[in-house]
């Protein structure tokens, strides 16, 4: 299958391109799994899919991207406990119209679920998320004890011994 009919946005040609290396054998491992359970299964396994995240961080927090089109915030459930963030959600399914013969169905609907590892632990209860075009935005302050402090160093004399 080629890349233009996979149901996935395009990614980097080679794992030299990703800053994770492994991250990007995931990414691929998930798609090449989700096409075979779409061309070789048929209906059955794609009851799920598995949207793709970005994690991204600051001195102040850790934001998370989703990309979830189609799918209502209302159908979106965050959960975050210690140091990691778990989505859940669902795609629901467009009723078929009568009459009407598909050549080619790839879009995915059913259920999803990721637990994300934050690379820190945040506060939880200023966790906040908002959802538009088809991402959900999700924002983690970082904990007073995961963000960087500056200490300053005292020097004695001129030559700092």
């Amino acid at each position: 299958m080629s890349e233009s009919n996979s149901p996935r946005s395009p990614r980097p040609e080679s794992p030299t391109l990703s800053r994770e290396p492994l991250q990007y054998l995931k990414r691929e491992m998930d798609d090449l799994l989700s096409r075979f359970s779409s061309d070789w299964l048929g209906d059955w396994m794609a009851k799920e899919f598995t949207p793709a995240v970005d994690v991204s961080e600051t001195d102040e927090a850790v934001a998370v991207a989703v990309d979830v089109p189609g799918v209502k915030g209302d159908d979106i459930q965050l959960e975050v406990a210690g140091s990691v963030l778990r989505i859940r959600g669902e795609r629901k399914e467009e009723k078929e119209e009568k009459n009407k013969s598909f050549h080619r169905i790839e879009r995915r609907w059913g259920t999803f679920s990721r637990t994300i590892p934050l690379p820190c632990s945040v506060v939880e209860g200023k966790v906040t998320a908002d959802y538009r075009d088809g991402v959900l935005h999700v924002h983690l302050p970082k904990s007073e004890t995961a963000k960087a402090h500056k200490i300053r160093v005292k020097t004695h004399g001129t030559d700092g011994m």
